[in-house]
Protein backbone atom coordinates (compact mmCIF):
# COMPACT_ATOMS: atom_id res chain seq x y z
CA UNK A 1 0.00 0.00 0.00
CA UNK A 2 1.08 3.59 -1.02
CA UNK A 3 1.79 6.09 1.37
CA UNK A 4 1.89 9.47 0.96
CA UNK A 5 5.15 11.81 2.30
CA UNK A 6 3.59 14.66 3.18
CA UNK A 7 5.69 18.45 4.27
CA UNK A 8 5.02 19.12 8.34
CA UNK A 9 2.63 21.47 9.63
CA UNK A 10 3.94 24.87 9.24
CA UNK A 11 3.75 27.67 11.85
CA UNK A 12 1.37 30.05 10.89
CA UNK A 13 3.97 32.49 10.66
CA UNK A 14 5.11 30.37 7.60
CA UNK A 15 3.57 30.96 4.24
CA UNK A 16 5.43 28.50 2.61
CA UNK A 17 8.57 26.09 1.86
CA UNK A 18 10.93 25.60 -0.57
CA UNK A 19 12.19 22.19 -1.58
CA UNK A 20 15.89 22.39 -0.67
CA UNK A 21 17.33 18.62 -0.86
CA UNK A 22 15.72 15.50 -1.76
CA UNK A 23 17.83 12.91 -0.09
CA UNK A 24 16.54 9.66 -1.68
CA UNK A 25 15.17 9.01 -5.28
CA UNK A 26 12.73 7.24 -6.82
CA UNK A 27 13.47 3.97 -6.29
CA UNK A 28 15.66 3.78 -3.03
CA UNK A 29 14.84 2.21 0.02
CA UNK A 30 14.11 3.86 3.39
CA UNK A 31 13.66 2.75 6.85
CA UNK A 32 11.53 4.29 8.91
CA UNK A 33 11.97 7.90 10.35
CA UNK A 34 15.14 7.85 7.71
CA UNK A 35 15.77 11.71 6.54
CA UNK A 36 14.13 11.88 3.37
CA UNK A 37 13.49 15.50 2.04
CA UNK A 38 14.65 18.94 3.80
CA UNK A 39 12.48 22.09 3.62
CA UNK A 40 13.50 25.44 3.88
CA UNK A 41 11.15 28.03 5.48
CA UNK A 42 11.94 31.76 6.40
CA UNK A 43 12.46 30.83 9.66
CA UNK A 44 14.22 27.49 9.76
CA UNK A 45 15.06 24.27 7.90
CA UNK A 46 12.53 21.52 8.50
CA UNK A 47 13.39 17.92 8.17
CA UNK A 48 10.91 15.08 6.73
CA UNK A 49 11.70 11.24 7.60
CA UNK A 50 9.98 8.40 6.40
CA UNK A 51 6.71 7.39 7.88
CA UNK A 52 7.22 3.84 7.68
CA UNK A 53 9.67 1.57 5.77
CA UNK A 54 9.51 1.07 2.58
CA UNK A 55 10.92 2.38 -1.30
CA UNK A 56 10.20 5.99 -2.91
CA UNK A 57 7.86 5.59 -5.76
CA UNK A 58 7.06 9.00 -6.52
CA UNK A 59 8.01 12.44 -6.43
CA UNK A 60 5.67 15.07 -6.33
CA UNK A 61 7.81 18.19 -5.62
CA UNK A 62 11.46 18.83 -6.83
CA UNK A 63 13.84 20.85 -5.75
CA UNK A 64 13.23 24.15 -5.87
CA UNK A 65 9.95 24.30 -6.05
CA UNK A 66 7.73 25.86 -3.29
CA UNK A 67 5.33 24.07 -1.18
CA UNK A 68 2.75 24.57 1.40
CA UNK A 69 2.03 23.00 5.05
CA UNK A 70 1.36 19.65 5.06
CA UNK A 71 1.11 19.26 0.71
CA UNK A 72 1.95 15.69 -0.55
CA UNK A 73 5.41 15.52 -1.67
CA UNK A 74 5.88 12.25 -2.75
CA UNK A 75 4.70 8.48 -2.88
CA UNK A 76 6.72 5.87 -0.48
CA UNK A 77 5.96 2.09 -1.45
CA UNK A 78 6.00 -1.30 0.05
CA UNK A 79 9.75 -2.54 0.24
CA UNK A 80 9.11 -4.90 -2.30
CA UNK A 81 8.05 -2.10 -4.75
CA UNK A 82 10.15 -1.13 -7.50
CA UNK A 83 7.97 1.25 -9.44
CA UNK A 84 6.82 -1.45 -12.50
CA UNK A 85 8.47 -4.29 -14.53
CA UNK A 86 11.26 -1.95 -15.31
CA UNK A 87 12.08 -0.84 -12.22
CA UNK A 88 12.18 -4.54 -10.91
CA UNK A 89 14.53 -5.42 -13.90
CA UNK A 90 16.72 -2.46 -13.39
CA UNK A 91 16.86 -3.16 -8.99
CA UNK A 92 17.96 -7.10 -9.75
CA UNK A 93 20.48 -5.85 -12.11
CA UNK A 94 21.61 -2.68 -9.54
CA UNK A 95 21.69 -5.70 -6.63
CA UNK A 96 24.00 -8.12 -8.83
CA UNK A 97 25.95 -5.28 -9.73
CA UNK A 98 26.43 -4.36 -6.15
CA UNK A 99 27.09 -7.84 -5.07
CA UNK A 100 29.77 -8.36 -7.93
CA UNK A 101 31.10 -4.89 -6.69
CA UNK A 102 31.05 -5.87 -3.11
CA UNK A 103 32.87 -8.82 -4.01
CA UNK A 104 35.67 -7.30 -5.62
CA UNK A 105 36.59 -4.92 -2.91
CA UNK A 106 36.45 -7.89 -0.73
CA UNK A 107 39.13 -9.05 -2.97
CA UNK A 108 40.76 -5.96 -2.80
CA UNK A 109 40.67 -5.60 0.83
CA UNK A 110 42.22 -8.73 1.68
CA UNK A 111 44.74 -8.29 -0.76
CA UNK A 112 45.81 -5.08 0.39
CA UNK A 113 44.81 -5.67 4.55
CA UNK A 114 48.30 -4.68 5.32
CA UNK A 115 47.39 -1.35 4.52
CA UNK A 116 45.81 0.69 6.71
CA UNK A 117 44.23 3.21 3.92
CA UNK A 118 41.64 2.40 1.74
CA UNK A 119 42.07 2.38 -1.80
CA UNK A 120 40.15 5.46 -3.44
CA UNK A 121 38.41 4.38 -6.05
CA UNK A 122 36.96 7.85 -7.49
CA UNK A 123 38.12 11.37 -7.77
CA UNK A 124 39.66 13.45 -4.61
CA UNK A 125 38.68 16.29 -3.33
CA UNK A 126 40.15 18.71 -0.95
CA UNK A 127 37.58 19.33 2.24
CA UNK A 128 37.64 23.03 2.80
CA UNK A 129 36.72 25.55 5.67
CA UNK A 130 33.32 27.16 4.64
CA UNK A 131 33.79 30.95 3.59
CA UNK A 132 33.75 32.87 6.72
CA UNK A 133 31.88 36.29 7.40
CA UNK A 134 34.16 39.34 6.73
CA UNK A 135 34.03 39.96 10.96
CA UNK A 136 35.06 36.61 11.20
CA UNK A 137 39.27 35.81 11.45
CA UNK A 138 39.43 32.43 11.78
CA UNK A 139 37.98 29.13 13.41
CA UNK A 140 38.88 26.51 15.67
CA UNK A 141 38.17 22.80 14.52
CA UNK A 142 36.43 21.50 17.29
CA UNK A 143 35.66 17.83 16.28
CA UNK A 144 36.30 15.58 13.86
CA UNK A 145 32.82 13.27 13.58
CA UNK A 146 34.63 10.88 11.06
CA UNK A 147 38.44 9.41 10.76
CA UNK A 148 40.64 8.45 7.99
CA UNK A 149 39.40 5.66 6.39
CA UNK A 150 35.81 5.54 7.35
CA UNK A 151 32.98 5.45 5.11
CA UNK A 152 30.71 8.30 4.70
CA UNK A 153 28.07 9.00 2.97
CA UNK A 154 27.22 12.76 1.14
CA UNK A 155 26.62 15.59 2.62
CA UNK A 156 27.09 13.21 6.03
CA UNK A 157 28.89 15.74 9.01
CA UNK A 158 32.84 15.61 8.89
CA UNK A 159 33.71 18.03 11.05
CA UNK A 160 32.44 21.29 13.26
CA UNK A 161 34.29 24.98 13.25
CA UNK A 162 33.70 26.76 16.04
CA UNK A 163 33.82 30.48 15.44
CA UNK A 164 33.25 33.44 18.21
CA UNK A 165 30.17 33.64 16.37
CA UNK A 166 28.47 30.22 15.48
CA UNK A 167 29.33 26.48 14.74
CA UNK A 168 30.07 25.71 11.41
CA UNK A 169 29.18 22.29 10.07
CA UNK A 170 31.55 20.72 7.02
CA UNK A 171 29.86 17.74 4.81
CA UNK A 172 31.15 15.40 2.45
CA UNK A 173 31.31 15.66 -0.51
CA UNK A 174 30.43 12.74 -1.89
CA UNK A 175 29.82 8.80 -0.49
CA UNK A 176 33.70 8.05 0.21
CA UNK A 177 36.31 8.33 2.65
CA UNK A 178 38.93 10.42 4.60
CA UNK A 179 42.41 10.08 3.13
CA UNK A 180 44.21 12.23 5.29
CA UNK A 181 43.30 14.65 7.90
CA UNK A 182 45.32 17.91 7.78
CA UNK A 183 44.18 20.03 10.74
CA UNK A 184 43.70 18.32 14.15
CA UNK A 185 41.16 19.09 16.60
CA UNK A 186 41.76 22.29 18.43
CA UNK A 187 44.03 24.10 15.52
CA UNK A 188 42.89 27.12 14.31
CA UNK A 189 41.63 27.38 10.65
CA UNK A 190 41.38 29.99 8.43
CA UNK A 191 38.28 30.77 5.68
CA UNK A 192 38.21 28.23 2.96
CA UNK A 193 41.48 26.71 4.30
CA UNK A 194 42.06 22.67 2.82
CA UNK A 195 41.04 20.47 6.36
CA UNK A 196 41.41 17.50 5.04
CA UNK A 197 41.68 15.08 1.46
CA UNK A 198 38.44 13.07 0.30
CA UNK A 199 38.25 10.22 -2.00
CA UNK A 200 34.97 9.43 -3.71
CA UNK A 201 34.16 5.64 -3.10
CA UNK A 202 36.85 4.93 -0.67
CA UNK A 203 36.22 3.37 2.65
CA UNK A 204 36.97 0.50 4.15
CA UNK A 205 36.40 -0.44 7.56
CA UNK A 206 35.55 -3.85 9.36
CA UNK A 207 31.95 -3.40 8.73
CA UNK A 208 32.23 -2.57 5.31
CA UNK A 209 34.48 -6.02 4.26
CA UNK A 210 31.36 -8.09 6.46
CA UNK A 211 28.76 -6.77 4.33
CA UNK A 212 30.59 -7.70 1.32
CA UNK A 213 31.45 -10.97 2.39
CA UNK A 214 27.71 -11.89 3.18
CA UNK A 215 26.74 -10.08 -0.09
CA UNK A 216 24.16 -8.14 1.11
CA UNK A 217 25.60 -4.29 1.27
CA UNK A 218 22.09 -2.85 0.80
CA UNK A 219 20.98 -4.65 3.88
CA UNK A 220 23.87 -3.47 6.31
CA UNK A 221 23.33 -0.23 4.52
CA UNK A 222 19.77 -0.18 5.93
CA UNK A 223 20.74 -1.32 9.36
CA UNK A 224 22.99 1.06 10.20
CA UNK A 225 20.86 3.57 8.90
CA UNK A 226 22.35 4.60 5.33
CA UNK A 227 24.72 7.09 6.83
CA UNK A 228 21.98 9.15 8.45
CA UNK A 229 21.80 8.15 11.30
CA UNK A 230 24.74 7.66 13.78
CA UNK A 231 25.04 4.98 16.74
CA UNK A 232 26.16 6.53 20.04
CA UNK A 233 27.19 3.99 22.87
CA UNK A 234 24.05 1.31 22.29
CA UNK A 235 21.86 4.06 20.75
CA UNK A 236 21.13 5.02 17.40
CA UNK A 237 19.99 8.76 16.62
CA UNK A 238 18.11 9.98 13.67
CA UNK A 239 20.08 13.12 12.14
CA UNK A 240 17.87 15.60 13.73
CA UNK A 241 18.15 14.18 17.32
CA UNK A 242 21.55 14.19 16.80
CA UNK A 243 22.04 17.71 16.57
CA UNK A 244 19.53 18.30 19.19
CA UNK A 245 21.58 15.99 21.54
CA UNK A 246 25.05 18.00 20.64
CA UNK A 247 23.32 21.47 20.96
CA UNK A 248 21.87 20.91 24.81
CA UNK A 249 24.87 18.91 25.61
CA UNK A 250 22.58 15.83 26.39
CA UNK A 251 23.46 12.34 27.36
CA UNK A 252 22.22 10.14 24.71
CA UNK A 253 22.12 6.90 26.49
CA UNK A 254 19.58 8.43 28.94
CA UNK A 255 17.41 9.10 26.38
CA UNK A 256 14.42 6.21 25.40
CA UNK A 257 14.09 5.85 21.58
CA UNK A 258 10.54 5.55 20.00
CA UNK A 259 11.55 4.62 16.82
CA UNK A 260 12.20 1.63 14.77
CA UNK A 261 14.61 -0.38 16.61
CA UNK A 262 14.98 1.77 19.84
CA UNK A 263 15.86 4.64 17.76
CA UNK A 264 15.79 7.79 19.06
CA UNK A 265 13.96 10.63 17.30
CA UNK A 266 13.92 14.44 17.36
CA UNK A 267 10.78 14.26 19.53
CA UNK A 268 12.52 11.39 22.11
CA UNK A 269 15.07 14.37 22.38
CA UNK A 270 12.65 17.26 22.96
CA UNK A 271 10.80 15.62 25.05
CA UNK A 272 14.21 14.69 27.24
CA UNK A 273 15.20 18.92 27.47
CA UNK A 274 11.94 19.63 28.67
CA UNK A 275 12.12 16.64 31.26
CA UNK A 276 15.42 17.85 32.38
CA UNK A 277 16.20 13.85 32.25
CA UNK A 278 19.14 13.49 30.10
CA UNK A 279 21.75 15.78 31.59
CA UNK A 280 25.04 14.85 31.37
CA UNK A 281 26.74 14.31 34.63
CA UNK A 282 28.62 16.32 36.74
CA UNK A 283 31.61 14.21 36.33
CA UNK A 284 32.30 13.56 33.07
CA UNK A 285 32.44 9.69 31.80
CA UNK A 286 34.83 8.07 29.54
CA UNK A 287 34.09 8.09 25.94
CA UNK A 288 34.19 5.11 24.02
CA UNK A 289 34.66 4.23 19.59
CA UNK A 290 35.66 7.09 18.41
CA UNK A 291 33.68 9.20 20.65
CA UNK A 292 35.94 11.31 22.43
CA UNK A 293 35.78 12.20 26.46
CA UNK A 294 35.60 15.91 27.19
CA UNK A 295 38.59 17.09 29.13
CA UNK A 296 38.09 16.44 32.66
CA UNK A 297 38.53 19.58 35.05
CA UNK A 298 41.27 19.96 37.86
CA UNK A 299 39.85 18.96 40.79
CA UNK A 300 38.34 20.64 43.24
CA UNK A 301 40.67 22.27 45.95
CA UNK A 302 39.17 20.98 48.89
CA UNK A 303 38.99 23.09 52.45
CA UNK A 304 37.74 26.70 53.71
CA UNK A 305 38.56 28.36 50.36
CA UNK A 306 37.44 25.69 47.81
CA UNK A 307 38.48 26.84 44.21
CA UNK A 308 38.63 24.31 40.73
CA UNK A 309 40.71 25.33 37.86
CA UNK A 310 38.55 24.51 34.11
CA UNK A 311 39.92 24.95 30.82
CA UNK A 312 38.20 28.01 28.76
CA UNK A 313 36.41 26.56 25.74
CA UNK A 314 37.17 27.46 22.31
CA UNK A 315 34.34 29.73 21.79
CA UNK A 316 35.49 31.63 24.81
CA UNK A 317 38.95 32.02 23.53
CA UNK A 318 37.93 33.22 20.36
CA UNK A 319 35.31 36.11 21.85
CA UNK A 320 38.52 37.21 24.06
CA UNK A 321 40.68 36.93 21.32
CA UNK A 322 38.62 39.27 19.15
CA UNK A 323 37.17 42.04 22.30
CA UNK A 324 41.33 42.83 22.73
CA UNK A 325 42.10 42.93 19.46
CA UNK A 326 38.95 45.28 18.62
CA UNK A 327 40.62 47.70 21.87
CA UNK A 328 43.80 47.28 20.05
CA UNK A 329 43.28 47.99 16.57
CA UNK A 330 40.56 50.54 16.60
CA UNK A 331 41.10 54.71 18.45
CA UNK A 332 38.10 53.88 20.48
CA UNK A 333 36.31 56.50 22.65
CA UNK A 334 32.84 56.78 24.55
CA UNK A 335 30.40 59.31 24.63
CA UNK A 336 27.15 59.45 26.90
CA UNK A 337 23.47 60.90 27.06
CA UNK A 338 20.38 60.30 28.80
CA UNK A 339 16.96 59.85 27.72
CA UNK A 340 13.54 60.62 29.09
CA UNK A 341 11.49 57.29 27.87
CA UNK A 342 8.61 58.59 29.14
CA UNK A 343 6.99 59.07 25.14
CA UNK A 344 7.95 55.51 24.12
CA UNK A 345 6.71 53.75 27.01
CA UNK A 346 3.01 56.36 26.88
CA UNK A 347 2.73 54.80 23.35
CA UNK A 348 3.17 51.35 24.25
CA UNK A 349 1.04 51.22 27.01
CA UNK A 350 -1.66 53.24 24.36
CA UNK A 351 -1.68 50.66 21.08
CA UNK A 352 0.24 47.62 23.10
CA UNK A 353 -3.30 45.47 22.73
CA UNK A 354 -3.86 46.83 19.22
CA UNK A 355 -0.36 46.11 17.94
CA UNK A 356 -0.80 42.77 19.27
CA UNK A 357 -3.89 42.18 17.39
CA UNK A 358 -2.80 43.53 14.22
CA UNK A 359 0.80 42.45 13.98
CA UNK A 360 0.91 38.98 16.11
CA UNK A 361 4.07 40.19 17.83
CA UNK A 362 4.51 42.16 20.87
CA UNK A 363 5.61 45.69 20.37
CA UNK A 364 8.91 46.25 22.43
CA UNK A 365 11.55 49.11 23.17
CA UNK A 366 13.62 47.70 20.27
CA UNK A 367 11.95 48.44 17.61
CA UNK A 368 11.81 52.33 18.43
CA UNK A 369 15.55 52.03 19.08
CA UNK A 370 16.49 50.35 15.67
CA UNK A 371 14.12 52.92 13.92
CA UNK A 372 15.42 55.58 15.44
CA UNK A 373 18.93 54.44 14.92
CA UNK A 374 18.33 53.94 11.21
CA UNK A 375 17.37 57.58 10.47
CA UNK A 376 20.25 58.79 12.71
CA UNK A 377 22.52 56.56 10.45
CA UNK A 378 20.71 58.38 7.13
CA UNK A 379 21.84 61.89 8.45
CA UNK A 380 25.42 60.59 9.59
CA UNK A 381 26.80 58.44 6.48
CA UNK A 382 30.45 58.50 8.96
CA UNK A 383 28.96 56.57 11.28
CA UNK A 384 27.49 53.64 9.06
CA UNK A 385 30.54 53.37 7.12
CA UNK A 386 33.39 50.95 7.67
CA UNK A 387 37.16 51.13 7.50
CA UNK A 388 38.78 48.05 5.02
CA UNK A 389 42.43 48.74 5.59
CA UNK A 390 43.41 51.99 4.20
CA UNK A 391 39.58 52.45 2.51
CA UNK A 392 36.59 53.88 3.88
CA UNK A 393 33.70 52.50 2.95
CA UNK A 394 30.39 54.19 2.95
CA UNK A 395 27.22 51.73 2.75
CA UNK A 396 24.02 52.91 1.11
CA UNK A 397 22.34 51.15 3.31
CA UNK A 398 21.49 50.58 6.84
CA UNK A 399 22.23 46.63 7.94
CA UNK A 400 21.41 46.57 11.87
CA UNK A 401 22.80 44.09 13.99
CA UNK A 402 21.31 43.63 17.42
CA UNK A 403 23.46 41.38 20.24
CA UNK A 404 21.62 38.10 21.28
CA UNK A 405 22.51 36.30 24.39
CA UNK A 406 22.60 32.42 23.88
CA UNK A 407 24.06 29.38 26.32
CA UNK A 408 27.25 29.74 23.98
CA UNK A 409 27.50 33.19 24.33
CA UNK A 410 26.59 36.36 22.65
CA UNK A 411 25.93 36.25 19.11
CA UNK A 412 24.93 39.77 16.67
CA UNK A 413 22.25 38.76 14.05
CA UNK A 414 21.76 41.60 11.87
CA UNK A 415 18.64 42.99 10.63
CA UNK A 416 18.75 43.88 6.49
CA UNK A 417 17.40 47.42 5.28
CA UNK A 418 16.11 48.64 8.49
CA UNK A 419 15.25 51.64 6.53
CA UNK A 420 12.23 49.79 4.65
CA UNK A 421 11.57 48.21 7.88
CA UNK A 422 8.24 48.54 9.68
CA UNK A 423 8.04 48.41 13.47
CA UNK A 424 6.32 45.38 13.56
CA UNK A 425 8.67 43.02 10.72
CA UNK A 426 11.74 44.56 13.28
CA UNK A 427 9.96 43.19 16.35
CA UNK A 428 8.99 39.67 14.64
CA UNK A 429 12.69 39.44 13.31
CA UNK A 430 14.18 40.34 16.95
CA UNK A 431 11.99 37.62 18.49
CA UNK A 432 12.82 34.85 16.29
CA UNK A 433 16.47 36.17 16.40
CA UNK A 434 16.37 35.24 20.36
CA UNK A 435 14.49 32.00 19.98
CA UNK A 436 16.76 30.86 16.88
CA UNK A 437 19.94 31.92 19.04
CA UNK A 438 18.92 29.86 22.22
CA UNK A 439 17.71 26.59 20.03
CA UNK A 440 21.54 26.98 18.20
CA UNK A 441 19.52 27.56 14.94
CA UNK A 442 21.34 31.02 14.02
CA UNK A 443 23.04 30.24 10.65
CA UNK A 444 26.39 31.97 9.61
CA UNK A 445 24.21 33.84 6.90
CA UNK A 446 22.10 35.69 10.22
CA UNK A 447 25.16 37.23 11.38
CA UNK A 448 27.51 38.19 8.11
CA UNK A 449 27.84 41.99 7.47
CA UNK A 450 26.22 44.57 9.19
CA UNK A 451 27.08 48.19 9.39
CA UNK A 452 25.77 49.40 12.91
CA UNK A 453 25.18 47.58 16.04
CA UNK A 454 22.75 48.03 19.06
CA UNK A 455 23.47 46.29 22.46
CA UNK A 456 21.53 45.89 25.47
CA UNK A 457 22.77 45.70 28.94
CA UNK A 458 19.81 46.88 30.17
CA UNK A 459 17.81 43.87 30.47
CA UNK A 460 20.57 42.37 32.27
CA UNK A 461 19.91 45.62 34.73
CA UNK A 462 23.23 47.60 33.50
CA UNK A 463 22.74 51.47 34.34
CA UNK A 464 25.42 51.88 32.44
CA UNK A 465 28.38 50.50 30.43
CA UNK A 466 31.11 50.81 27.35
CA UNK A 467 30.44 48.89 24.64
CA UNK A 468 33.01 47.38 22.60
CA UNK A 469 33.26 48.13 18.64
CA UNK A 470 32.44 44.88 16.42
CA UNK A 471 34.90 45.03 13.67
CA UNK A 472 34.83 46.60 10.74
CA UNK A 473 32.15 48.37 12.37
CA UNK A 474 32.82 52.13 13.40
CA UNK A 475 30.11 52.87 16.07
CA UNK A 476 27.95 50.47 18.35
CA UNK A 477 24.94 52.23 20.51
CA UNK A 478 24.64 50.65 24.19
CA UNK A 479 20.53 50.55 25.74
CA UNK A 480 20.44 50.51 29.69
CA UNK A 481 17.97 49.84 32.53
CA UNK A 482 14.70 52.25 32.76
CA UNK A 483 15.22 54.04 35.52
CA UNK A 484 12.74 56.26 37.27
CA UNK A 485 14.75 59.78 38.47
CA UNK A 486 13.80 62.90 39.62
CA UNK A 487 14.41 65.38 36.63
CA UNK A 488 13.87 69.40 36.15
CA UNK A 489 11.52 69.78 33.71
CA UNK A 490 10.05 72.97 33.05
CA UNK A 491 11.29 74.54 36.41
CA UNK A 492 9.95 71.72 38.21
CA UNK A 493 11.14 68.31 40.19
CA UNK A 494 9.43 65.35 37.98
CA UNK A 495 9.85 61.89 38.38
CA UNK A 496 10.82 60.68 35.14
CA UNK A 497 12.06 56.77 33.33
CA UNK A 498 15.40 57.59 32.05
CA UNK A 499 17.81 55.67 30.31
CA UNK A 500 21.66 56.51 29.84
CA UNK A 501 22.25 55.88 26.28
CA UNK A 502 26.78 55.09 25.46
CA UNK A 503 27.86 55.28 21.85
CA UNK A 504 31.61 53.58 21.11
CA UNK A 505 33.15 54.89 17.98
CA UNK A 506 36.37 54.45 16.27
CA UNK A 507 37.65 58.17 16.64
CA UNK A 508 40.25 57.28 13.40
CA UNK A 509 36.69 57.78 11.71
CA UNK A 510 34.34 59.63 12.92
CA UNK A 511 34.95 62.86 14.54
CA UNK A 512 33.51 63.25 18.34
CA UNK A 513 31.35 66.47 16.84
CA UNK A 514 29.33 63.86 14.89
CA UNK A 515 29.30 61.15 17.42
CA UNK A 516 27.63 63.66 19.92
CA UNK A 517 25.30 64.72 17.40
CA UNK A 518 24.68 61.09 16.33
CA UNK A 519 23.53 60.57 19.64
CA UNK A 520 21.89 63.83 20.53
CA UNK A 521 19.64 62.71 17.26
CA UNK A 522 18.94 59.77 18.47
CA UNK A 523 17.87 60.80 21.98
CA UNK A 524 15.23 63.73 20.01
CA UNK A 525 13.79 61.15 17.97
CA UNK A 526 13.16 58.92 20.71
CA UNK A 527 11.76 61.68 23.04
CA UNK A 528 9.27 62.77 20.32
CA UNK A 529 8.55 59.19 18.37
CA UNK A 530 6.72 60.90 16.22
CA UNK A 531 9.59 62.46 14.38
CA UNK A 532 10.88 59.76 12.82
CA UNK A 533 7.19 58.12 12.29
CA UNK A 534 6.50 61.04 10.07
CA UNK A 535 9.93 61.53 9.02
CA UNK A 536 10.33 64.95 10.17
Amino acid sequence: MATEIKAPNFPESVAEGTIATWHKKVGDSVERDELIVEIETDKVVLEVVAPDAGTVTEIKVEEGNTCDSEQVLGMLGAASEGGGEKSAKDSKSAEGSKKEEASEKQDTAAAKSDDAKPAASGKQHDVKAPSFPESVQEGTVATWHKQVGEAVKRDEILADIETDKVVLEVVAPADGAISEIKVQEGEQVESEAVLALFAEGAGGDAGGGEAAASGNTASESKDTGGGSDEKVGDKILAPAARKLVAEHDLDASKIEGTGKGGRILKEDVQKAVKDGSAKKDAKPAGGSGDVKAAAAPAPAVEGDRPEQRVPMSRLRQTIAKRLVQAQQTAAMLTTYNEVDMSAVMDLRSQYKETFLKAHDTKLGFMGFFVKACTEALKRFPDVNASIDGSDIVYHGYQDIGVAVSTPRGLVVPVLRDTDSMKLADVEKSIVDFGKRGRDGKLGIEDMQGGTFTITNGGIFGSLLSTPIINPPQTAILGMHKIQERPMAVDGKVEIRPMMYLAISYDHRMIDGKDAVQFLVTIKELLEDPARFLLDV
